[in-house]
């Protein structure tokens, strides 16, 4: 299962569409742990752009710290999960602690 993370500075970002990077991690879900992790750059912000990239990247979940409403349907229009309001940091952990269970879960930091 692949998993994507916006990435600005290295942390989760929590505006997703204006993060400078993803981190796309592969993981094995029945051992719960990540087999594969590659950074790649955000190809920007363009209205409906990222959904369909990402659904060509293989991706299955989204986890952010913030999304727009519509962002949120185009992505679930493509068959990707969408997790936000997330407030761990680290990428890695943050797609660990969702598959634990542990996944801290705040209020969604973008309002449109």
């Amino acid at each position: 299962m692949r998993y994507a993370i916006p990435v600005s500075g290295g942390l989760v970002s929590p505006h997703f569409g204006h993060c400078e990077y993803f981190a796309l991690i592969d993981v094995d879900e029945s051992k719960r742990n990540i087999i594969g992790k590659e950074l790649i750059p955000s190809p920007g912000h363009q209205p409906g752009l990222l959904p369909e990239w990402l659904a060509e990247q293989g991706v299955a979940f989204v986890i952010s710290g913030g999304m727009g409403s519509r962002a949120q349907t185009l992505f679930r229009q493509n068959r990707i999960g969408v997790i936000v309001g997330a407030v761990e940091s680290d990428p890695e952990k943050a797609v660990l602690s969702y598959l634990d269970g542990q996944l801290a879960i705040g209020d969604n930091i973008c309002d449109h």
